[in-house]
């Protein structure tokens, strides 16, 4: 899939809103025991993170699959919205729909793609999971003066990102961006030194958040701010609102979001039919 992202050329024109389906038939258990192992999660549960690796799947067999008029390499994840409707059952197939939707230019000349999974067991919405892309970066003039970017609130916990962190997400992910796997391969695509994945950070904050609070998350927004560096420390706080938190990495805020948490914990465990 990386290679076909790679090689895919983008459609001439805006073909307008671009839509497909893909079947999951089950979910793999195997699979969701070591993504709980690598973030800290609960083993009986589906945690909410979890399934934007689904919907990711699915979002990138859309742009593979339909004429788009963007290039996939490139793409800069700056939003994520993860909701779960109800228990999300292992053995069920899946129904995940995918629309890709290109909002109007931002005032600064900014473009963006928004992709919108929607997972369906049944008739009945499982979870949702709208990510945003910047395509083209915008101007930076009439831009307001930079406020401080340290975080305030209440300090929940700190980790160290491993240098071998980018491959060990990417087999857990299927995400094998050149950019999260070895100094050389960043260098390759640009960048300085190699960074983590974003959803890494979100996932990472999420099992920090559900270890203070004691129950599960039911839905999250996030807001990508700034990469964060294998080998980097990230330190995660509650911002004066109780829903709020934001991570900080070198003195800045790298994510920053809103989290429900779910009042039923059973409601989100692994079950089967």
């Amino acid at each position: 899939m990386l290679l076909r992202a790679l090689l895919k050329r983008p459609a001439r024109s805006s073909t307008g809103q671009v839509r497909s389906t893909w079947r999951l038939d089950r979910i793999d258990a195997d699979h969701v025991r070591r993504y709980n192992a690598a973030f800290g999660f609960r083993n009986d549960t589906v945690p909410l993170t979890f399934l934007y690796l689904l919907a990711q799947r699915a979002q990138l067999a859309t742009m593979l699959a339909k004429p788009i008029p963007f290039r996939i390499p490139g793409l800069i994840h700056v939003e994520n919205r993860l909701a779960m409707h109800g228990p999300v059952v292992l053995d069920a197939p899946l129904a995940l729909t995918t629309t890709v939707q290109l909002p109007p230019p931002a005032p600064n000349g900014a473009l963006h793609a928004v992709l919108e999974t929607r997972a369906f067991d049944g008739e009945r919405l499982a979870f949702s999971c709208d990510s945003t892309y910047l395509i083209r970066r915008g101007s930076r003039s009439g831009r307001a003066a930079p406020q401080s970017d340290a975080p305030g609130g209440k300090a929940l916990g700190e980790w160290t990102v491993a240098h071998d962190a980018g491959r060990r997400y990417a087999a857990l992910s299927g995400d094998w961006n050149p950019i999260h796997l070895w100094p050389w391969s960043a260098r390759l695509m640009g960048m300085r030194t190699p960074i983590i994945h974003g959803a890494h950070t979100l996932a990472k904050a999420c099992s920090v958040l559900q270890g203070v609070s004691g129950q599960e998350l039911a839905a999250v927004w996030c807001r990508f701010r700034q990469p964060v560096p294998l080998g980097a420390s990230v330190a995660l706080f509650q911002g004066d609102a109780r829903d709020g938190f934001a991570a900080a990495c070198n003195g800045r805020i790298v994510i920053e979001g809103d989290a429900v948490l779910r009042e039923d914990r059973t409601s989100a465990h692994c079950r089967t039919p």
